[in-house]
């Protein structure tokens, strides 16, 4: 594949670029000194204009993407993660390990949440459908914010099977975490499952209750009618 395909790609990214959504997009993923996403620039994309611009260069080799994945600029990070779902989704079995490897070798590049959601349930929750999930719990220990969020994302793959134990296991692995992100995911994650399997969300959420954060807890609960949530809140099951 010639070089220029990718510098395509990027020309027309750039072209579409708005610069007043781009000052919004770098409030809003807290890019500023000391945050989550320091550093990280905005050219002012929607996710489904990325997609949709992305997904006519789907043919780029992974040396193309990784360059892109190298870039400063967010949504060239998003276009590499919309082609490498779009081929991973296309490829055959054995093909499909070296995606995976590839994504793993990527993750400082995966550096904010929506880059993270939109790619971890597609390639690896997927790819870890039928193979075993201890890469999982390695990705919940890491010191790096976006691979312990990785690992709680990818198992909403899980969940679309109505296999709900690895949700919980991550989950547990990751109630004591500090960070907001990884409060809300693993909130977002029970909740989920919860829709699989209401009784067990409700047993661990009573087991662990006194570990659990708060947002955590207020985003698993947040289906329930609202005075079972109050109840929850209050310890009550």
């Amino acid at each position: 594949m010639p070089r220029s395909r990718r510098n395509e790609l990027e020309r027309e990214l750039a072209k579409a670029a708005d610069p007043k959504r781009a000052k919004n997009l770098t409030w809003f993923f807290k890019t500023g000194k000391g945050e989550y996403g320091e550093g990280d620039r905005f050219i002012g994309l929607t996710v489904p204009t990325t997609r949709r611009i992305a997904l006519r260069y789907r043919d780029l080799t992974l040396n193309d993407l990784a360059a892109l994945l190298l870039s400063p600029i967010h949504e060239y990070r998003m276009a590499a993660l919309e082609i490498l779902v779009a081929q991973f989704e296309r490829a055959r079995e054995p093909e499909r390990t070296r995606f995976v490897e590839f994504y793993l070798q990527q993750t400082g590049s995966i550096n904010n949440w929506d880059l993270v959601d939109t790619s971890a349930p597609y390639i690896l929750g997927e790819y870890l459908l039928t193979r075993p999930r201890q890469i999982l719990d390695e990705l919940a220990s890491s010191v790096n914010i976006w691979e312990r969020r990785i690992a709680i994302v990818a198992t909403l793959a899980f969940l679309k099977k109505g296999q709900v134990a690895y949700t919980f296991r991550i989950s547990e692995r990751l109630l004591r975490d500090s960070h907001d992100l990884i409060h809300k995911a693993t909130g977002w994650a029970l909740r989920e499952a919860g829709k699989v399997d209401t009784p067990a969300l409700l047993r661990f959420l009573s087991r662990h209750y006194a570990q659990i954060p708060r947002t955590t807890l207020r985003y698993a609960i947040e289906r329930f009618p609202r005075e079972q949530r109050h109840a929850i809140l209050c310890g009550k099951f």
